[in-house]
């Protein structure tokens, strides 16, 4: 059988969570038709957060037309929301996309991108109110559709976000398969994956030891609200 070609690309930067992109990586590389582009401003190797290096497939500039953009998340984000290469990438490829997507706290960049402007988003439970301030609006959901945007929240949410959207693109069927290929069939050991569940004594401390990064973090926000701001009066 013949399948049509999707094009999925998926943005690498320096102090990612690997698993924002494996996971959906993944999942998408077991879809019909997938050609899948990690993507990078240059092809040296790139450093997640937990040290280790992936390897960039093609370039910005070597990018071809995608059906798929995803951003995942991770420290290095909010490095990423003033990245102007990043960000006019981004506004440059989206257009021509079926899906514009992300993953974890990628939502903020392309939130700070102006991608997210008036749809219903996710991200990570520590950050996800921080849409608001880029004219999203925050939706505590696992994945949220909203047109031709899809986000997923924290980073294992990710593999949920990819089962979804190749559910999108070729229907339950396949996604089902490439689910079960992967028997992803989560049973954690624990109650704690999210504030909803987890002991409010662990919820507090850990946003306790998060807090002065997630002060950084809406810092880069809010100087990207700003900007946006000053485009949309220009």
């Amino acid at each position: 059988m013949n399948h049509e070609k999707i094009r999925i690309g998926l943005v690498l930067f320096p102090r990612l969570t690997q698993l924002d992109l494996t996971g959906p990586a993944e999942v998408f590389g077991r879809m019909p038709g997938a050609e899948i582009h990690l993507l990078w401003k240059t092809n040296e190797p790139v450093s997640s957060d937990r040290g280790l290096s992936i390897l960039p497939t093609t370039t910005f500039m070597d990018c071809p037309k995608l059906d798929v953009i995803c951003v995942p998340g991770g420290p290095g984000q909010v490095a990423l929301m003033d990245d102007e290469v990043t960000l006019q990438f981004l506004r440059h490829i989206a257009p021509g996309c079926r899906l514009i997507t992300s993953v974890c706290t990628g939502s903020l960049v392309l939130g700070a991108a102006g991608l997210l402007t008036g749809y219903r988003a996710t991200c990570h439970w520590s950050s996800i109110d921080q849409l608001s301030l880029l004219g999203a609006e925050p939706v505590h959901e696992r994945v949220v559709r909203d047109r031709n945007r899809m986000t997923g929240a924290g980073v294992t949410s990710g593999i949920d976000f990819a089962l979804t959207v190749v559910g999108d693109l070729w229907g339950d069927e396949v996604a089902q398969e490439v689910q079960l290929q992967m028997e992803y069939d989560p049973e954690p050991p624990y109650q704690s994956g999210s504030p909803r569940t987890a002991p409010s004594a662990l919820v507090n401390s850990s946003r306790e030891k998060m807090a002065s990064f997630i002060d950084r973090r809406r810092i880069a926000t809010e100087r990207a609200a700003e900007r946006l701001a000053k485009q949309s009066a220009a």
